[in-house]
């Protein structure tokens, strides 16, 4: 396991799982803090630990929690390193079951965010996903699933950035992709997961198909995967991601690493 990640001016960790490190605007943001070691969690298996623990991430500035129900996006050592951030942005209701410091974006809504470089403020849209089938049984709050909120960070002199969180939707990306025509970056959770129990099996995540479909819809100029290895119940790894990005003739767009090294973000 590495030790520490030193800041970064503009670039992106993957540390496995769903969970990533950007360095950006003099911040730093974890997305879907995922720290514990492998192990089982309920109905789900984590099969490997993060390249970098909580303390190695070192002082965060933001963290993005695309969903709570599940805790393949948020485990138990994820939800203390989040409770000690000095903002957690997330969905309605995670937030409501978060507390503080969770803040509820419903989608298309803006929450703005000093800079610690001085370039004026971090702005970060929250944006709808679906995760699983189009098609699939709502529940009460009209969620397929559970509530879950991708999230798109921009600012002065920025890459804009797209987290997807655990969407499966292409329509909800084309959408996306309509609402905000400049994405540079798309951090996209593949894997293609799959809870035997839901849906007849069918994929919750994007699978390698759709990701390089999304990375073609957003038109964006790299695409960072996420949310395919770490865990038992994701189906597909990388090398499915690389063939299908092949397949589609878009290799270039991605750019991969070993977990907790980075990847440079440009405009």
């Amino acid at each position: 396991m590495r030790t520490g990640l030193p800041r970064q001016e503009c670039a992106i960790t993957v540390l496995g799982g769903p969970t990533a490190v950007i360095d950006m605007g003099g911040l730093r943001i974890v997305t879907d803090p995922t720290f514990d070691e492998a192990g089982p969690h309920g109905y789900l298996t984590k099969s490997a630990g993060p390249a970098v623990d909580e303390n190695g991430v070192g002082p965060v500035d933001l963290v993005l929690v695309s969903h709570e129900a599940h805790p393949d996006n948020l485990d138990e050592r994820g939800r203390a390193f989040a409770s000690t951030a000095p903002l957690v942005l997330t969905g309605p209701l995670a937030a409501r079951r978060l507390g503080s410091p969770a803040v509820g974006l419903s989608p298309w809504t803006v929450h703005s965010v000093p800079r610690a470089d001085g370039g004026g403020d971090l702005t970060v849209l929250a944006v709808p996903a679906v995760h699983g089938p189009e098609d699939g049984e709502r529940d009460a709050d009209g969620n397929i699933n559970c509530e879950v909120t991708g999230f798109v960070l921009s600012g002065h002199g920025l890459p804009t950035v797209y987290v997807s969180g655990d969407n499966a939707s292409i329509r909800v990306v084309a959408e996306i992709s309509r609402r905000v025509p400049d994405i540079d970056t798309a951090v996209l959770h593949a894997g293609a997961a799959r809870v035997p129990a839901k849906f007849g099996g069918r994929p919750l995540s994007l699978n390698g198909r759709g990701a390089a479909a999304a990375a073609a819809v957003l038109g964006a100029d790299t695409v960072v995967p996420a949310h395919y290895d770490g865990w038992a119940h994701f189906s597909e790894g990388l090398s499915e991601i690389e063939l299908a990005f092949h397949e589609a003739g878009l290799t270039s767009l991605l750019r991969v690493t070993a977990h907790g090294t980075w990847v440079r973000l440009t405009r």
